[in-house]
């Protein structure tokens, strides 16, 4: 299961570290945090494996806590992990320690209350989180155990515990692993970071009480820095407008775009605007019926790790009429949403 839960494709990091435009400090430490980031994935994809091995053997799986502890660590821009343990996180006079705990804690709450789940794992698992993680490190990632967030450069990229939004798509990635099981490549990869973006975006609505109409839909809005903006970036990704040249990341927008082996930050496209066009035709607020039909999908049917994109719609399609028979409307908007993207 090879990995690269990072909220920023590696495209991204080296497309600019080789970008003479920016001055030699910064394209230095885009291409460490390229390469750092490759080491990370590798015990990502190892905890998954765990995680999935674990899961096959247990007989039950015990509730640790009726609710988790949220937990943060300074790793005061060293790579050690955890790093130290952060006093009265709540009430840190560290903006990013204080953000890192509320939010994290908001998303438990989310969860808790929008779909009944207890933690990452559904029993109660602790959620912790790094800080401060290396020196100007471009990136934030669910490492298989807890989060890690870096800085930013100031530049291209600010502090990434900034974006509600990002933390809610990593912490997703913990949820897809305790769930589903996606694997990170082909069709499922893109699956597993559309999960993501689904429930990140979800997230930024709930939090601000938008609408579908209210909501803006983009993924990484608060990470992106001034010479970035300076070009006409405003995100990573639009999720009502995958290839816009707004965007960081540019994705395909229909499934017959979709290539073997593309990076699941791009394939995702299509299913992302696929949950968006579904909650659009919908109207209402985006987690109340389609993200209970994505949240069933992903979490009732057990480990499916090379799931694709069409059985993943089908059953979506199946679940919204299951859980929703008497308002045929919400199967109709799934299906609108899909066909859209050419499923």
């Amino acid at each position: 299961m090879s990995c690269k839960c990072f909220i920023v494709p590696h495209e991204v990091l080296t497309r600019f570290a080789q970008d003479r435009e920016l001055s030699a400090e910064l394209r230095k430490g885009l291409f460490a945090t390229a390469q750092i980031s490759h080491e990370l994935r590798e015990l990502r994809g190892q905890a998954a494996k765990l995680t999935s091995v674990a899961v096959a053997h247990a007989d039950a799986l015990i509730e640790l806590a009726p609710s988790p502890t949220v937990t943060v660590y300074d790793c005061k821009h060293t790579q050690t992990l955890p790093g130290a343990p952060v006093p009265h996180q709540g009430n840190s006079s560290d903006p990013t320690a204080k953000r890192a705990f509320n939010e994290t804690t908001h998303v438990a709450k989310f969860y808790k209350d929008v779909f009944n789940r207890n933690s990452i794992d559904n029993h109660g698992m602790t959620m912790m989180s790094s800080i401060h993680f290396g020196s100007k490190f471009n990136n934030a990632m669910w490492n298989g155990s807890q989060m890690i967030y870096g800085d930013g450069d100031g530049s291209i990229f600010i502090d990434f515990t900034s974006g509600n939004d990002v933390i809610g798509h990593e912490l997703t990635h913990g949820v897809t692993q305790h769930s589903l099981q996606l694997n990170y490549s082909d069709e499922a990869g893109g699956l597993n970071e559309s999960m993501s973006d689904c429930f990140g975006s979800m997230f930024r609505q709930w939090e601000a009480k938008q609408d579908v109409k209210g909501a803006d839909w983009l993924i990484g809005h608060d990470i992106i820095g001034p010479t970035a903006k300076a070009r006409g970036f405003t995100c990573l990704r639009d999720m009502a407008d995958p290839a816009a040249k707004h965007c960081l990341a540019p994705q395909p927008t229909q499934y017959s775009q979709i290539t073997p082996g593309m990076d699941p930050h791009y394939s995702s496209g299509p299913p992302n605007l696929a949950f968006y066009t579904a909650c659009k035709a919908l109207g209402g607020k985006s987690w109340e019926k389609i993200g209970q039909v994505w949240y069933h999908s992903l979490t009732a049917f057990g480990p499916t790790p090379d799931m694709g994109m069409k059985p993943f719609a089908d059953r979506t399609r199946q679940v919204a009429h299951t859980l929703y028979s008497a308002t045929p409307t919400v199967a109709a908007a799934v299906d609108q949403g899909w066909k859209h993207v050419g499923l």
